[in-house]
């Protein structure tokens, strides 16, 4: 028999942390809820430094990339924590949207994506497989290296 931990054990079993959360960068609201359905503002690759930023494919590798989503997931389940009061409250994630500052002709943005979706399904379990776009872009605000937005169902209570 598999015991499933809650998302918050997953993470600190992962020695991960949610990050403190940004103010909006714009007249928008980081998270908006429409029946049990989340929709998530998109949310730009920060850390403890700052901005992550670059181009993939001219000054940041792949693996860069790949970090830099996966430090977008845990910004979008801070926003969640927060909305929410727990990750408890997830019954699934439905959608990510993963957007990768790349060189023009840059064909592996699902691999940097990967970062995020890899952290989602380790956090989730099955309930944190979803559909997705993995999208190269010119620019994305504030040279962000990812930029990532997610649409998640709660539980009924």
């Amino acid at each position: 028999m598999t015991v499933q931990l809650s998302p918050e054990k997953n993470l600190a079993a992962l020695g991960l942390q949610l990050p403190q959360l940004p103010a909006p960068g714009g007249n928008y609201v980081s998270a908006k809820r429409a029946g049990s359905i989340v929709y998530l503002a998109g949310a730009i690759s920060t850390n403890v430094e700052g901005v992550i930023a670059g181009t993939v494919g001219k000054d940041r590798a792949i693996e860069d990339g790949y970090a830099a989503a996966k430090t977008c997931a845990l910004t979008q389940l801070a926003v969640l924590q927060r909305e929410l009061g727990s990750l408890d409250a997830v019954a699934e994630v439905l959608t990510v949207n993963g957007y990768v500052n790349a060189m023009a002709g840059f064909a592996d943005s699902p691999a940097v994506i990967n970062g995020a979706s890899d952290l989602l399904v380790q956090v989730f379990g099955e309930a944190g497989r979803h559909v997705r776009a993995a999208v190269g872009v010119s620019a994305l605000p504030r040279n962000a290296l990812v930029e990532l937005q997610m649409t998640v169902r709660v539980k009924e209570v």
